[in-house]
């Protein structure tokens, strides 16, 4: 669960944490104690050395995130009944998971449906909506995952928007040891959404990204890493239509 604490400045705004950042700022001053008491001066303190405080998420897209949750449940559901499917012998049952498999695929798109019916309620949110979904090589269930769990959207450079999905790349450099680099962090429902979508985008829909992932094999990258750094564009180019307004040109734009 998150920690929320309270911080004043020209106002009043709400800061969340995750608890093991809270944890990281006790651990770094030596404080490991722990009750309610020190709990209650340890947030104050932790949320007092914060020194960028963020505008609060916009409250419509909350509801949008859960409804999204609903699907990404189903979708999970989907995929552990073909899992059963595979390895069921019984033809009685082979029935039932192929049933229930269809099933839960209509419901999937029905939810889909209904969740960017309620997006276009709000006309801002469905022009953003449509933005992100004419980079070629992004449908509609992932620009839905862009815009509600990347309220951020258009006002990040392309590094903050690389980070804060979790496709950044960092470096591992010690010793003798340089190059190497890794991804971690990040809002990992959006990673995992934009990253299935790379893999059409780079080898048959998006004409940029065919170009750059055919570029880095040939330099000697393996597939995941060219596929990662091609989700990285990806959403690095849904970041940058909406920070201009305009759709997405398909030749010479970024």
């Amino acid at each position: 669960m998150d920690v929320v604490a309270h911080l004043r400045r020209d106002g009043f705004t709400v800061v969340v944490f995750q608890p093991a950042q809270v944890r990281a700022y006790a651990k770094f001053h030596g404080l490991l104690a722990k009750n309610d008491k020190i709990d209650a001066r340890l947030i104050a303190a932790c949320t007092a050395a914060k020194e960028t405080i963020h505008a609060a998420p916009d409250p419509r897209l909350a509801p949008l995130a859960a409804h999204l949750t609903f699907i990404d449940q189903i979708v999970e559901d989907i995929a552990c009944n073909k899992n059963r499917l595979e390895t069921c012998r019984d033809p009685r049952a082979q029935v039932y998971w192929k049933q229930e498999i269809a099933r839960l695929g209509k419901l999937q798109k029905a939810e889909i449906a209904l969740l960017e019916e309620a997006i276009r309620q709000h006309r801002d949110l469905a022009a953003r909506l449509d933005l992100i979904a004419s980079v070629d090589g992004i449908g509609l269930k992932t620009a839905v995952v862009i815009l509600v769990r990347i309220p951020e959207i258009g006002r990040l450079s392309r590094e903050q928007v690389a980070a804060l999905v979790g496709l950044a790349p960092y470096d591992d450099d010690s010793g003798s040891r340089h190059g190497h680099r890794y991804i971690s962090g990040g809002r990992k429902r959006v990673r995992w959404g934009v990253y299935a979508a790379a893999l059409p985008a780079s080898l048959l829909h998006n004409p940029q990204l065919m170009a750059m992932y055919q570029r880095l094999r040939a330099a000697g990258k393996e597939h995941k890493v060219a596929l990662v750094a091609c989700a990285r564009k990806l959403v690095i180019f849904a970041n940058t239509v909406v920070a201009r307004g305009t759709p997405w040109l398909p030749q010479g734009a970024f």
